[in-house]
């Protein structure tokens, strides 16, 4: 697994498998996000599939698939709240990036542009292209 910590409550990753999932839980994890759509993955793979394994593991498990072209203001809203209610929480997409900019999206309005940028850079992730959209939602 390719664990990337954006903060002490929240981290991302590729696509996890259900086999990772016991090591999530022994890593202090309390809560998966799928971002994936399962048209993205294999059988064996799928959200089901996934909250199979984190259920078994005592965990919780959010399904909120999305791509660029459907990161709404409702999904961005459900990934906060799932964020906010967990715990730690582990979100996964194809390769962190998408759960990365909807992290990014619903912080924004209380966070610094310049702070998200920073830690998705952190992370791994160049999202400087979003700084725009984060100035326009960040209230200051």
């Amino acid at each position: 697994m390719d664990i990337r910590q954006l903060t002490p409550a929240h981290s991302v990753s590729p696509q996890i498998e259900p086999d990772d999932v016991p090591a999530l839980a022994a890593a202090g994890f309390v809560s998966i996000i799928c971002n994936r759509p399962d048209s993205e993955v294999p059988p064996g793979l799928q959200s089901a599939d996934l909250r199979k394994a984190a259920e078994a593991a005592g965990l919780q498990f959010f399904d909120n698939p999305i791509t660029h072209q459907t990161m709404t203001p409702e999904k961005v809203e459900a990934q906060v709240a799932a964020i906010a209610g967990a715990g730690p929480s582990l979100a996964y997409c194809a390769s962190g990036t998408r759960c990365t900019v909807v992290w990014m999206l619903g912080a924004a309005p209380s966070t610094p542009p310049d702070e998200l940028i920073e830690t998705a850079a952190r992370a791994g992730y160049n999202l400087e292209q979003l700084r725009p959209q984060l100035e326009a939602l960040h209230r200051g």
